[in-house]
């Protein structure tokens, strides 16, 4: 994309790692859809949709929405497995029988997860298991925000595999020579091994390698190994039965049953506790497990994906990881460069990531500043992508202008708010102290001409979510 050149008015979906994975022109008339019978579950999904500035609607039954006069502005479906009515599998089938291609997100107990593996492999985006986890509920959201443009333009990956990289965003020698390897790895069944800095955009390779193999069909299922503690992360990834430990209520199939036929991204791989390392390794080489609490021994078809910001031969020559393992995962290493290696993706990269962020805030930017982007281009980027997108984020909220600049980390900005905030502090401190003061200047009205709203270019109930995402009160008159 050529420097200055205008941002187009479409919402950009960025997977976790940073890198993009689709474009999508949200219509303000669309509403994520939570329909779940448990009142309390289903507020708590309601309110962490809106904390992120979507629009969101509750519903305790199928049939309430399946009566909603805007059914058909769903955005996505935050689904129950088990409704009073019908099931939530049955709710799935009845909509893609009446060609309603709506992406689903199932949430679920313990008990129904066979029901929710039967669910995915049927089309649905991911089920999270209650109580959900926000951050995985708003990577959920966002995977379907990018699968329901991609049905829009016809270019559902379910069974594009051209599509498997249209979202990776850079032209760079080093980035088109890792979607080559992947391009040659992934129709095979060799474990792959992706390494690179935090940032830099594995979780999306990883699905890459999924989506262009013949496993494109079945499950890809995602394990965070540095998030789960070590006693916890047997029983996440193998499964336990009722009563192998305190607190293990009823039964629970692991994520590599659920991968079975598809595959299963082990993430953070560096992380994982020694003494869980040689069951992994006999899982790997002999494709079958136990559960825990378990002498039944299961056979999984899953392949294996992992990925790694560390040295993992430096730690295995040091014994913090079993070097048959590490021999056994980089099967196929591919080494992901870090942003400062190339350069020439940051333009691109910088105008996907200010038109995402405008569209979600309601700001209109034209373009990029020229100068703005040649001093992003010299920056090393420590963070890598995601650094660049917070950067970019920031930003936008901030600037009062239609061109953007952008400043880079540590540089002096133009754009000031009434007090100073240091470093540490996020995109929701910034946001919080620029809405406060316009808030202030327009003596706390919010509607009309001369509103907050206006000021800020927002509609009215976009800045009301927001200030309740940010705790955003107005003051006792007289103060």
């Amino acid at each position: 994309m050529a420097e200055g050149t205008p941002l187009s008015d479409t919402m950009s979906v960025s997977d976790v790692d940073g890198a993009v994975v689709s474009t999508v022109k949200m219509s303000p008339s669309e509403c994520v859809y939570v329909i779940d019978d448990d009142s309390f579950v289903r507020q708590a999904i309601v309110s962490a949709v809106r904390a992120e500035g979507w629009d969101a609607c509750g519903f305790s039954s199928a049939k309430e929405f399946l009566s909603h006069p805007d059914r058909e502005n769903a955005a996505c479906l935050v689904l129950d497995v088990d409704l009073p009515d019908i099931s939530g599998l049955a709710l799935q089938s009845q909509l893609q029988a009446a060609n309603d291609h709506v992406p689903i997100i199932f949430v679920t107990g313990y008990g129904d997860i066979p029901m929710s593996v039967r669910a995915i492999k049927a089309g649905a985006v991911d089920f999270l298991t209650k109580p959900v986890d926000t951050g995985a509920l708003v990577d959920a959201i966002r995977r379907a925000f990018a699968i329901k443009a991609m049905i829009a333009c016809g270019q559902n990956q379910s069974t594009d595999r051209a599509g498997a990289f249209d979202g990776i965003i850079g032209t760079s020698a080093s980035l088109q020579q890792v979607l080559d390897h992947i391009k040659r790895v992934a129709p095979t069944d060799t474990t792959v091994l992706i390494q690179g800095e935090t940032g830099t955009g594995k979780e999306r390779l990883a699905r890459a390698v999924h989506q262009l193999s013949s496993r494109r069909d079945g499950s890809f299922v995602r394990v965070n190994c540095a998030s789960i503690p070590g006693a916890l992360l047997e029983s996440e990834l193998m499964g336990h039965e009722k009563g192998a430990f305190t607190g293990a209520l009823a039964k629970r199939v692991g994520r590599f049953e659920l991968a079975d036929g598809g595959t299963i991204f082990l993430d953070e791989i560096g992380e994982m506790a020694l003494e869980l390392q040689p069951k992994l390794l006999r899982l790997l080489q002999e494709k079958e497990f136990e559960r825990v609490g378990g002498s039944r021994t299961i056979r999984t078809d899953a392949r294996v994906v992992a990925a790694t910001n560390r040295d993992l031969r430096m730690m295995a020559g040091k014994g913090t990881f079993r070097e048959d393992l590490y021999y056994r995962l980089s099967a196929f290493p591919i080494t992901v460069p870090p942003l400062r290696h190339r350069r020439e993706d940051i333009d691109a990269l910088t105008h996907q990531f200010a038109a995402t962020c405008a569209a979600r805030v309601g700001k209109r930017i034209d373009g990029i500043m020229p100068e703005s982007v040649r001093r992003l281009e010299r920056y090393d980027w420590p963070g890598n992508i995601r650094e660049l997108q917070n950067v970019v984020e920031r930003a936008v909220i901030l600037t009062q202008g239609a061109m953007l600049d952008v400043p880079v980390p540590g540089e002096d900005t133009t754009y000031v708010v009434e007090e100073s905030l240091p470093p540490s502090q996020g995109l929701a401190d910034v946001s919080r102290a620029h809405i406060l003061r316009v808030l202030h200047e327009t003596d706390w009205i919010i509607a009309g001409p001369n509103g907050a709203a206006a000021r800020l270019d927002m509609n009215r109930s976009t800045l009301t979510f927001r200030m309740k995402k940010l705790g955003i009160v107005r003051p006792p008159r007289g103060r």
